[in-house]
């Protein structure tokens, strides 16, 4: 093994000595490997470790994190469809390969109540636990109201696709989380034929005034008691969310201007469109006549070029940091959760210290009748205040192991949807250079209309070669 005399970063030697002591999976070569590093260290050289040896332990460690991403993931393909007008209903249709189900592949319907029941279920029992919870799509009185009106109007068409994906979004994103999977409320929503009608969905209901006012209490809360924190990570983890919240906020601002200004741009270049075809079929020249149909037709598949692409900013991007927006939302309600379960802890130990108090006041007056009730209360008090405080550490572990797989998640979500994002882009720059050449073929057309000067249509349509 080559010893030269050269540095080795702490951060390495960690891993080495990490590994080397808790790792019994590891070959007998690399094992042998790190056995001689770690005589060479502790005999106070400075040695350098050979590159097989980097190269095995590296290739361990991602091999053990493929190993562990391989336990978090679930065989479930949920896909919403056929989305029905009559009672608000849509038909979902679920595919799995799990054991915990009655079948591989079944159907059930849902009204879009049944969806905000689930989250409001699965809200109340894992968010108590730190668990992120994933939010479902938010209620639109306008969209719900076109869509009862008229079916066949773009609009409507428009808003029910949008909420069909939504929807089809949040249901993955919940059978994909390994605890939410598991929860009988989840179950119950794939596989049971009818569901009772969830309650208290309304968003001005008065159970939705109450949770504004606890949330608001709950803010109050945390600025009048402030939290001690011992782990930085946690207070540099929520200024991190809040941060990156604020910046897809502008981001989606940005990115739906887009998609309005492409729309407009869509309906002025039908309009166009339709123009030349009619001042085509109004010209007793022919061939600036079909020139001019020439160019109505490419007009119009270059509206309809804009209007794909516009669908594809919105339902690929923006609603992409939609998601996100109301994911990193339900992030910052699991820190107030931890935070809330210091605070329940804090309190406890404030009682636990008035009923101290209170004992040494009875045996200073000479109470014996009332000290044994003192006494028990105070056992009573120290036990809460053992459990509250195991319930913090718990609520903690759990919230940065949520924080981290929701990283995860999120840097895979945002890097496939903007490879789909720049290939439908690259997709449609081919079809406007396709179009290009037809505009060039209306040049050639126009080349025999008296008056008609090259220069003047090279300023503005660029003729490829040939």
């Amino acid at each position: 093994m080559n010893t030269l005399s050269f540095h080795i970063s702490s951060s390495f030697m960690l891993i080495m000595l990490t590994y080397f002591y808790f790792s019994e999976a590891m070959n007998a070569e690399l094992l042998a490997a790190v056995d001689c590093f770690h005589s060479g260290i502790s005999k106070g050289y400075f040695v350098l470790p050979p590159l097989e040896l980097k190269c095995g332990l590296l290739y361990y460690c991602f091999q053990q994190l493929e190993e562990e991403e391989a336990k978090d993931s679930f065989d479930v393909d949920v896909s919403v469809t056929s989305p029905e007008k009559i009672g608000e209903s849509h038909l979902n249709k679920y595919s799995t390969s799990l054991n915990m189900f009655r079948s591989k592949t079944f159907f059930v319907r849902r009204r879009f109540s049944d969806f905000l029941g689930l989250y409001e279920k699965l809200s109340v029992k894992q968010s108590l636990h730190g668990c992120i919870v994933p939010p479902p799509p938010e209620k639109s009185v306008v969209g719900m109201t076109k869509v009862k009106v008229g079916m066949d109007d773009p609009s409507s068409v428009e808003f029910v696709e949008r909420r069909r994906a939504a929807l089809e979004r949040y249901l993955q994103r919940v059978v994909s989380h390994p605890s939410l999977l598991q929860d009988p409320d989840v179950r119950e929503f794939l596989e049971r034929e009818d569901l009772p009608r969830a309650v208290n969905t309304q968003a001005l209901s008065g159970a939705g005034f109450l949770k504004m006012i606890n949330k608001a209490s709950d803010a109050v809360n945390k600025m009048t008691i402030k939290m001690n924190e011992s782990d930085t990570w946690f207070e540099d983890k929520f200024q991190e969310v809040e941060n990156e919240e604020q910046q897809l906020r502008k981001l989606h601002a940005v990115v739906d201007s887009l998609v309005n200004h492409r729309k407009e741009l869509c309906m002025n270049t039908a309009v166009f469109a339709k123009s030349m075809a009619m001042l085509g079929n109004s010209e007793d020249n022919t061939a600036l006549s079909r020139a001019l149909s020439q160019l109505a037709e490419v007009e119009d598949k270059m509206e309809q070029l804009h209007q794909e692409q516009a669908a594809s900013d919105f339902f690929i991007f923006a609603e992409l940091l939609a998601d996100y927006i109301r994911m990193l939302g339900a992030v910052r309600g699991c820190f107030d959760q931890r935070m809330r379960a210091w605070q329940r802890w804090q309190e406890a130990q404030s009682t636990l210290q008035k009923k101290r108090e209170a004992e040494a006041k009875l045996l200073w007056a000479n109470k014996p009748d009332k000290l044994q009730q003192a006494k028990e209360e105070i056992t009573e008090w120290e036990a809460r205040v053992t459990q509250y405080e195991r319930d913090f550490d718990r609520i903690g572990m759990t919230v940065r192991k949520e924080v981290l797989r929701f990283e995860k998640e999120k840097a895979k979500d945002f890097k496939s949807q903007i490879i789909k994002y720049l290939e439908s882009m690259l997709q449609s720059e081919q079809r406007v250079m396709i179009h290009s050449h037809s505009k060039a073929y209306v040049y050639v057309f126009y080349s025999g209309v008296e008056g008609f000067s090259p220069e003047s249509w090279q300023r503005v349509y660029y003729i490829p070669d040939g």
